[in-house]
């Protein structure tokens, strides 16, 4: 029997905190077949990406302390010297980054980028391995890539930047890929994409795949076995079809649990008002950037309505003008052209001072909580912030207050003085919606306010709101590129496509009979936890467009 290409027995790694160490992986097993497939599903702190890392000995030289026995391709990654391990990553296996950004040099053109790893590994003229470059840009769906590999980064889109990602892994035909959340921040359709890109490669190529994820229904149609874990350990393991069809443990029950789906009967909210008075009206609503001679359409000629006590939902792909509209809604951003009325009054084309009065009855709560909220400052004092901006409650009343805020959305008041980087994903975005709160608003815009957050985490924010809207009569407008998340939480949805609404009407027309061909496109790439509808959905795609 030949060996297998990946052989992990006891892997344990901990890393240095203050005058400790806290363990991260504890005493973990797997084995990974040649040509197989192995999902690596768990929330976030699950231990998931540092076993990942861990097959490429990327921990080494960062003061954590590692043990057990990690063999890939029959080499041992713990214990071979630097000038081996190069020759491991690469070579023998090469990883996927979740953040292109992060993971490409901004500075220097994808395809040198690429040719440079080829170089190290291949001995090549410049010429070669700039060819070598061109050739796997071209197989991972880049079109025109001899030109597009003199690109920088930041001219690409989001599954171009994941594409090249993928071409550099593919660069000196690895035996083994490894994918850390290859596709957490990526739409529907560019998540379809590349996460079929991946089985095409595997097919071809022959190459073992390691995809760790903390989303379900992204393993369902791109494994053939599971580990899911928890605290650092492995709590269930198999088949694909066993883990997901019928788990046994209780963790991956409540796993599943959390996963939102597109048929979802009720929304989270609970909220069917409908009916309700209109608060905020849109009305032919544009919003251009840019120069003259060179201006982008971001919005173009948005109507719709939020009503009173509602949650409309915003979907649609990267690009498609969500954002824009969501801070044009309260007024962050100023239209171009259209009417925006607010309570009956014209609000679109208010100076600052005229506007001032209403800005409490209009909050939003941003997509990224760590860029949002000041690291300098505790949280109690940035939730504290537009309290004493309205200059109506004394120092003693806003602490009460925000006391008051903190434990509303779940956190604990005494953690007032405590910095954003002191907490988790899920708490600092909880922080973000007590902040939202304070000026006690009337709607609130969400920004893809759960895009980063692992599925039981997701549930728990998702219901928080659904909560608060209930015992606060609050309007929403939940921005997401999510799908089953939007149907989960929407009385209405809008879907836009290039700056326009496609398709405007309740959850159940949406989702149950969409008529525009956009949203049925949307619709057919969500993933499914059900890994034999997953295959069947990849087949009816293939061949599929390009990001």
């Amino acid at each position: 029997m030949s060996e297998p290409l990946v052989e992990v027995s006891g892997l344990t790694v901990e890393f240095p905190v203050a005058d400790s160490f806290v363990r991260a992986v504890d005493g973990l097993d797997l084995t990974l077949e040649a040509g197989q497939a192995l999902g690596i599903v768990g929330e976030s702190g699950s231990g998931k990406s540092t076993v990942a890392f861990g097959l490429l000995g990327l921990h080494r030289g960062t003061g954590a302390r590692v043990s057990g026995s990690v063999r890939v391709g029959g080499v041992d990654v713990l214990r071979v010297d630097d000038t081996e391990l190069r020759r491991v990553r690469g070579e023998l296996a090469a990883m996927v980054f979740q953040d292109p950004l992060s993971a490409l040099d901004p500075y220097h053109p994808v395809g040198d980028q690429i040719a440079e790893v080829y170089r190290v590994h291949r001995q090549v003229t410049r010429r070669a391995a700039r060819a070598r470059a061109v050739e796997v840009l071209d197989r991972v769906g880049i079109p025109d890539a001899a030109r597009r590999a003199r690109s920088r980064p930041h001219e690409f889109s989001g599954g171009m930047r994941q594409r090249a990602l993928i071409a550099m892994a593919l660069a000196c035909e690895p035996r083994l890929l490894i994918a850390d959340e290859p596709t957490t921040a990526l739409d529907v359709t560019v998540q379809a994409q590349i996460l079929d890109l991946l089985h095409e490669l595997r097919a071809e190529t022959g190459a073992g795949l390691l995809l760790v994820t903390h989303d379900l229904g992204v393993v369902a149609g791109s494994v053939d076995q599971v580990l899911v874990m928890k605290d650092g350990r492995a709590v269930e393991r198999g088949p694909v079809t066993e883990v997901l069809g019928a788990p046994r443990e209780t963790y991956t029950r409540e796993l599943l649990s959390a996963v939102p789906r597109v048929d979802a009967p009720v929304p989270v909210g609970g909220s069917s008002t409908t009916g309700g008075d209109a608060l905020l009206e849109a009305v032919g609503l544009r919003r251009e950037f840019g120069r003259r001679g060179a201006r982008v359409t971001a919005v173009d000629g948005v109507s719709l309505t939020v009503r009173a006590g509602e949650t409309l939902g915003v979907v649609g792909e990267s690009g498609s003008g969500k954002t824009t509209l969501g801070r044009m809604l309260v007024r962050l951003l100023d239209p171009t052209a259209g009417q925006l009325r607010y309570r009956g009054q014209d609000i679109g084309a208010l100076g600052e001072k005229a506007l001032r009065p209403l800005r409490h009855e209009l909050q939003m709560v941003f997509q990224d909580p760590v860029s949002s909220l000041n690291p300098r400052r505790s949280i109690g004092e940035s939730i504290a912030d537009p309290l004493r901006a309205a200059g109506r409650l004394d120092d003693r009343r806003i602490r009460l207050r925000v006391g008051e805020l903190l434990e509303r959305v779940g956190l604990d008041p005494e953690w007032y003085h405590r910095y954003p980087h002191e907490f988790s994903g899920g708490q600092r975005q909880r922080v973000g919606i007590a902040r939202a709160l304070a000026p006690e608003p009337r709607l609130i815009v969400c920004d893809e306010p759960v895009s980063a957050l692992d599925v039981t985490t997701q549930a728990q924010v998702v219901e928080l709101l659904g909560e608060l809207q209930r015992d606060l009569g609050l309007s929403l407008v939940f921005i997401a590129h999510d799908l089953a998340v939007v149907r989960q939480v929407s009385d209405r949805v809008a879907v836009m496509r290039r700056g326009a609404v496609v398709e405007l009407g309740t959850a159940d027309e949406v989702y149950e009979s969409p008529q525009h061909p956009y949203t049925k496109g949307l619709l057919s790439a969500v993933p499914v936890l059900d890994p034999t509808e997953a295959t069947l959905r990849r087949a009816a795609r293939h061949p599929v467009p390009l990001a």
